[in-house]
């Protein structure tokens, strides 16, 4: 089978002149690298096709895949990582990872957050603000917590985010609109402990891989997983894997929110337990970094003692059987290299986790 890379790399828009907080999101090098190396481990031909300004050539060229593994996640509008997956549905062409209607909901957090509501699943009391007189409107208590409504890797959050007067969340909003040009989530303060949990599968065969804690160290901006802190993790986070009953709860919630989304193959969920001690769910990443030395969904993975080809093993096993394609991959794979397992690629791993 022919598999293709998707993805945002990238030097690529830096040298086009965006910015570093910009492109946060966007992929090293090192992680194309790595994915293609597991992905030619499990028996797979791979080809990287990039963006999806590279993708839109290609297809135009004549060029199809068995299947895209992809992880790009776009650079606008709020449907900016549906664009490529969106693309592959018009082709006909299977991938890995959350279908567009997902990955439209996902990113705009304050749309999230009602379906998630709705689900009956935990999540701290909200408001989305998109103009001053939307700020007058709240009545939320202080402690809040606010943020860009689309964006990840801790964009737009620091040590400001929690918000302790009326005044200060009229001068944090009016701050995040201007700098982001987009409306801001304000959240209830959820003062507990914050985790995240590391996802595979999809529907009732998703499992949980396991949980880790984020605790913030000595120096570290306060209450809040920030842009700064993720970026300078190994000075400021340290990274707790979590077991019993605390992380189970702490995965029920983060399974019923990921199965009730719609949510495919792997990804995270952030949760954060309440002044009761409820856990609440925050964010969900349907395309987690996959970064072997930085990415959270890869430290869960080498906490619960899978390894890097383990992870991308069981996220393909889940496309494969989910798309129809396991079969097909398994034959191929045999008749490449006969003395492999007889198993599919990457089934025991996705089934040793159930």
């Amino acid at each position: 089978m022919k598999v293709g890379l998707t993805y945002d790399l990238r030097q690529d828009y830096l040298d086009k002149g965006h910015g570093e907080e910009e492109t946060a999101e966007f992929d090293r090098l090192d992680t194309i690298e790595a994915i293609e190396q597991a992905l030619a481990q499990l028996g797979f031909e791979t080809e990287r096709i990039g963006n999806i300004e590279s993708l839109v050539r290609l297809l135009a060229a004549g060029r199809r895949w068995d299947m895209v593994f992809n992880i790009a996640e776009g650079i606008r509008g709020y449907g900016r990582e549906a664009q490529v997956p969106a693309l592959l549905e018009a082709f006909d062409i299977p991938y890995v990872f959350s279908d567009p209607l997902v990955l439209s909901l996902t990113l705009h957090k304050g749309m999230t957050k009602h379906v998630i509501r709705d689900l009956g699943v935990p999540t701290a009391d909200f408001a989305v603000v998109e103009s001053a007189a939307d700020m007058e409107a709240i009545t939320l208590p202080c402690p809040l917590f606010a943020k860009p409504v689309a964006e990840g890797t801790g964009k737009g959050i620091n040590a400001a985010s929690k918000i302790t007067s009326r005044g200060q969340l009229r001068s944090v909003c009016i701050d995040l609109l201007r700098r982001f040009n987009q409306p801001v989530l304000v959240e209830t303060f959820l003062p507990g402990r914050e985790f995240t949990v590391g996802l595979v599968g999809t529907g009732k065969e998703a499992v949980s891989l396991g949980v880790i804690e984020v605790v913030l160290r000595k120096g570290s901006e306060a209450d809040a997983y920030s842009y700064w802190n993720k970026k300078e993790w190994e000075q400021f986070v340290e990274y707790r894997l979590v077991t019993g009953e605390i992380a189970d709860k702490v995965s029920e919630v983060a399974l019923a929110a990921w199965c009730g989304l719609g949510c495919r193959d792997g990804g995270r969920i952030d949760i954060r337990l309440d002044a009761n001690g409820v856990p609440n769910f925050m964010e969900v990443n349907p395309l987690a970094g996959l970064n072997p030395d930085h990415s959270d969904l890869c430290f869960i993975a080498y906490g619960v003692g899978m390894t890097y080809f383990d992870l991308i093993a069981a996220i393909v096993s889940s496309a494969l059987k989910r798309i129809g394609l396991e079969q097909q991959a398994h034959e191929e794979l045999q008749n490449r290299h006969p003395s492999q397992s007889t198993h599919p690629p990457g089934s025991r791993f996705f089934g040793s986790l159930h």
